[in-house]
């Protein structure tokens, strides 16, 4: 049974596993276009709830419709990740999208410091968000004067870390899970967490596999979509 567009215009949501480099607007075009070209549908509201970063991968939830209106809760839900972050190492903005510009030494770092690193971030803390984000400072996102080489001071905020295991270290790449709330930057605990062990680190990947209770196993890639509402 194929959806039907009074179907798609009553709400719905779509939970989307985003392929890596694909940045969450080129996600909500594809869908965009589909709810176009299939089903005439030209002015439809649809959104995204909570962007994921061009080098991150996994569950994007893309509401459509009516259920555009559940956007601010769904991304207030608890969020999980898992990835990669790479000791010894910084760049600009992170993770992998700009090259290495710093490097310090790890040497001095056992499997007891990451561990007990990791422990501090558990709880309430204060996060100073990435110059590379969509932040906004004075009107503009940060990441507009980053581009353009603009100094701008981004004001730390309280985040919640529920959780953040580490589930395996091969130095000097450092394997995690993190459970937090809403408004939490992966690339910033990276950056933080290289500093706690007086070096530097980065992200190396980074898939979100769960908001609320929706998990990147109801999710799909944005290729099947178009097979996947015509089989509904």
């Amino acid at each position: 049974m194929t959806m039907t567009p009074e179907q798609f215009a009553q709400g719905f949501v779509q939970p989307i596993d985003k392929p890596y480099t694909w940045t969450s607007f080129q996600v909500v075009n594809k869908l965009k276009y589909l709810l176009k070209n299939d089903y005439g549908l030209k002015k439809i509201k649809i959104g995204h709830a909570g962007t994921l970063d061009p080098l991150a991968t996994g569950l994007l939830i893309v509401c459509i419709g009516k259920a555009t209106k559940q956007i601010e809760t769904l991304q207030s839900g608890e969020k999980e990740y898992t990835g990669t972050l790479v000791l010894g190492a910084t760049t600009p903005c992170f993770d992998l999208e700009k090259p290495i510009d710093a490097t310090y030494p790890t040497e001095h770092i056992t499997e007891e410091m990451i561990r007990s690193a990791a422990n501090g971030f558990v709880g309430e803390i204060e996060q100073v968000p990435p110059v590379f984000s969509a932040v906004k400072v004075n009107g503009r996102r940060a990441f507009e004067y980053a581009r353009n080489d603009e100094v701008v001071e981004i004001k730390s905020k309280r985040v919640v870390i529920s959780e953040f295991e580490i589930t395996r270290i091969a130095m000097p790449e450092v394997d995690f899970r993190i459970v937090c709330g809403k408004g939490t930057y992966i690339r910033s605990i990276a950056r933080d967490f290289g500093m706690a062990l007086s070096s530097g680190a980065h992200l190396k990947s980074l898939r979100r596999t769960r908001v609320g209770n929706i998990t990147v196993t109801d999710a799909l890639h944005p290729d099947v979509v178009r097979k996947a509402w015509k089989n509904m």
